[in-house]
């Protein structure tokens, strides 16, 4: 076994060394891999368990794993900064290329304008070609003629592939689009990439510029298979292929998009796709729609869908020094805004929406696939998945509910009753939806399932962003779901009992499964603990359990969709395990400014900027008069016996209207004109109550400390609050129960939690901890209640979300009230960061 000369000695406090042999090496380096940090009493078991240490003093051990640690430490900030490096380069390089375009649109522009200014003086000096030329079409090859064929043949479909080509690369690299920056988006190396959005063009456009560690035919592999990252493509059929005499390949592709509501009619593309490599050994695929006026082949109108027009768009995948691809993307559409109803048309009319929904969901799969790939040892997660079997099982929950939404004919799905009602009934009986339902589970009982029926429907709802009503039902499942109808929902499959450990909020217990890279979108396991009845008794309980996948609650992100998507799986958990997905999509339509605080729901960031009589905020949500608006769209699903249709479709459209007015209340009540006009009641957060335990957290840990906790030595009750919330380290309080649970954080430790105010007394202390934690806790415990205080090694805790976060070390206190009698306990995480 290789060994440096710092494994072979061990340094003691009077600055002499140890020297060990490479079985002892051997051994501590095994049992680091075990225990990276052992205990006084741990080491010394370790000395009586391992013959060949037991020359070994226990002090010489503990210097070892210091410096093991130490080491370990070194080689991880060492190949983070490697990795920072490279993005910074790669980044440096993007901009460069992004400055040289804008440095050539503003001599476009100036020379355009000095032309206009002649132009206006001298009308009779001829035109001129404006055209701009791309940095990287420079030198690329020409059409062999001046009028080359535009038909069906071969040499007209490489003539329309080779313009779409030159049109892409004016785009990804030139000056035929105006880009602006996206709002919101920064580059930088934790940035997902460079984004920008259209201005002032025919259709919408956007384009993303990023580094990907991937290289570029894997990329190219990636991005052409649209349905694996694009979650409204329903298809994309190959109907032919034919090779180039430079080594391209041109492909027709007909492909079709569900529609994300409702209350439009799904979109379809006739396409042509140009694969090739160019001389500096870039690749690139473009596309474009194919038109009756370039008269290539056609393809006829497929009813019930709009043909939308695919300008020229694609990706550019250059091969990037030190490994992985530098990528252009640009998505240029005109979706036919006209074809909907105008409330909806925002959807199809910004660019920003595109960007986020298609340009952006292009980049996150190349850099979550590049992310797992260079993490394949700890990609399993605790149910035993790998990312590729979450994101299926993700994809197959998002694309269950968009056939839900959609209910397409030639899927099986039929209208029945009143089509006009405002919730939409349908039903399927199709061999191919039954198909993953009728299955024999382990405990014996088969489904009876022979139709499943699907209740539907919209709404407008004003004032009220995606992301906190999302946030809403999520974690608080009681105030609309019926607990009757979630065991009838779970009638499909049948449950049986689950072993997983899970934690999470109070009604409903959450076991996180993955997150996506910006954790744009992450999944979980819902169990819904005795709500269900086993099929051989009608009286016992049991349990029932929920595959959800959340997305789109990031508030600051623009136009994102927020969606929430859940289905009633067995407890065997099966990769192919049967899904009838139902839930919620509530989508932007338009980008009205949130003036209010960006988490209401929180109740304590806007009680601490509220005065006296509270007259700030309400000034500030007063003058807005902007009113944001979103469509939510809601779909549940059910797996039922045909005789009992009727009925069912009755209970379904109950359900939905009762579902539909629980969020309307909800809605209302965290609107910011409904929010102003309770301010002056003051938020219980902002009453002396919370002031005083800000007072009490400062004074008892001084008493203990001797420190002061904040740096400021303001002595006002309302500055304490303020400096304590601001805080940069997470400080939470839990109750004196025999099960502590939370009861207070600071604004760093909602973030270290990843939950809110609403949410974080329902999380156990002991949930958060993993099992060398909850020892640790354990043994120091008692000396919390008896000295007061105690200060914790670092470690490794874990969010609501089940995000690992490491903390430096921490400190325990006691929380004296006025008559010096215990309150609660308080707890101090040090310099936390996520792992």
């Amino acid at each position: 076994m290789a060994m440096s000369c710092k494994d072979k000695l061990g340094c003691l406090d009077n600055g002499k060394y140890v020297r060990y042999t490479p079985e002892q090496v051997e051994a501590l380096e095994r049992l680091y891999h075990e225990c990276p940090k052992p205990s006084s009493i741990r080491r010394q078991q370790l000395i009586r368990e391992c013959p060949i240490l037991s020359n070994i003093e226990p002090k010489q051990i503990k210097v070892w794993f210091q410096n093991r640690r130490c080491r370990e430490k070194q080689r991880k900030e060492a190949s983070r900064l490697q990795a920072v490096n490279r993005k910074l380069t790669a980044m440096n390089k993007l901009l460069m290329e992004e400055n040289d375009r804008l440095q050539k649109q503003v001599s476009q522009l100036v020379h355009e304008n000095s032309y206009f200014r002649q132009h206006t003086h001298n009308p009779s000096l001829p035109a001129k070609d404006t055209s701009c030329e791309s940095v990287v079409t420079s030198g690329q090859h020409q059409l062999a003629s001046q009028n080359p064929p535009r038909d069906a043949s071969p040499a007209g479909l490489l003539s329309i592939a080779e313009e779409t080509l030159a049109e892409f690369l004016s785009k990804a690299t030139g000056t035929a689009v105006e880009w602006v920056q996206m709002p919101g988006m920064k580059p930088g190396p934790d940035s997902i990439g460079i984004i920008a959005i259209s201005h002032g063009c025919t259709g919408v456009a956007a384009r993303a510029c990023g580094l990907v560690g991937l290289e570029p035919t894997r990329v190219a592999e990636i991005v052409k298979d649209r349905p694996s990252w694009f979650r409204e493509c329903r298809a994309v059929d190959v109907m032919n292929v034919l090779p180039t005499a430079n080594g391209g390949t041109i492909e027709l592709l007909y492909v079709q998009l569900y529609a994300p509501t409702t209350l439009a009619p799904p979109r379809d593309f006739w396409l042509l796709r140009y694969t090739s490599v160019l001389e500096d050994g870039s690749l690139v695929v473009c596309e474009r729609s194919l038109k009756s006026t370039q008269n290539g082949p056609s393809m006829p109108l497929v009813q019930n869908f709009v043909r939308a027009e695919m300008l020229p768009s694609g990706y550019l995948i250059r091969p990037c020094d030190g490994g992985g691809s530098i990528i252009h993307i640009v998505d240029h559409m005109d979706l036919e805004a006209c074809s909907v109803p105008e409330v909806l048309r925002p959807l199809y009319e910004s660019p920003k929406v595109l960007a986020q929904k298609t340009t952006m969901a292009a980049l996150r799969q190349l850099k979550q696939i590049a992310q797992e790939v260079t993490q394949t040892n700890s990609s399993v997660n605790g149910w035993g998945r790998r990312p590729a079997a979450l994101r299926a099982l993700s994809q197959r929950l998002s694309r269950g509910f968009n056939e839900a939404v959609n209910g397409f004919t030639d899927e099986g799905w039929s209208v029945i009753g009143d089509s006009m009602d405002d919730v939409t009934i349908t039903v399927n009986s199709s061999p191919d939806k039954l198909m993953g339902l009728n299955l024999t589970f382990s405990n014996g009982f088969a489904p009876v399932s022979s139709v499943v029926l699907c209740a539907k429907a919209s709404m407008l709802l004003q004032n009220v962003p995606p992301a906190i009503l999302l946030r809403f039902l999520r974690e608080h499942r009681s105030e609309w779901a019926d607990n009757n109808i979630d065991a009838y929902l779970a009638a499909a499959v049948k449950v049986g009992p689950c072993s997983a450990r899970v934690g999470g909020f109070g009604g409903q217990v959450i076991l996180p499964l993955a997150h996506t890279i910006e954790h744009e979108e992450f999944m979980e396991v819902i169990k819904l603990e005795g709500l269900g009845h086993s099929p051989e008794d009608a009286i016992v309980p049991r349990d029932i359990f929920l595959l959800q996948l959340c997305s789109g609650m990031d508030e600051s992100a623009v136009g994102t969709c927020a969606e929430l998507i859940f289905a009633p799986i067995d407890a065997s958990f099966a990769d192919d395990a049967p899904l009838l997905p139902s839930g919620f999509r509530i989508i932007p339509l338009d980008s009205a400014k949130e003036v209010s605080s960006p988490n209401r729901t929180l109740d304590l960031a806007s009680a601490l900027e509220i005065g006296s009589a509270g007259t700030k905020a309400s000034t500030d949500q007063s003058g807005n008069s902007t009113c944001a608006r979103s469509v939510m769209t809601i779909a549940f699903e059910f797996g039922i016996e045909s005789h009992m249709q009727e009925h069912v479709a009755s209970m379904a459209r109950q359900y939905v209207r009762g579902i539909i007015s629980s969020v309307q209340r909800v809605a209302l009540a965290l609107s910011p004109s409904h929010i102003s006009s309770q301010v002056g009641l003051r938020t219980p957060l902002g009453t002396p109550e919370a002031q005083t335990l800000s007072r009490w957290i400062c004074q008892s840990y001084r008493g203990y400390m001797g420190v002061e906790l904040l740096k400021s030595n303001s002595e006002g009750n309302e500055s304490v609050l303020k400096n304590l919330w601001h805080h940069t380290d997470a400080i939470i309080c839990c109750s004196m129960k025999a099960l502590p649970v939370f009861t207070f954080a600071n604004q760093a430790g909602l973030d270290m939690l990843e939950t809110t105010l609403v949410a974080l007394q329902d999380i156990s202390l002991e949930k958060i901890f993993d099992d060398n934690g909850r020892k640790t806790l354990c043994s120091e415990f008692p000396q919390i209640m008896q000295q007061g205080f105690a200060c914790l090694q670092g470690g490794i805790c874990l969010s609501s979300m089940g995000r690992p976060v490491s903390y430096e070390r921490a400190v325990a206190w006691k929380v004296l009230n006025e008559e010096e009698n215990a309150h609660c306990i308080c707890f101090v995480f040090i310099n936390w960061s996520f792992v």
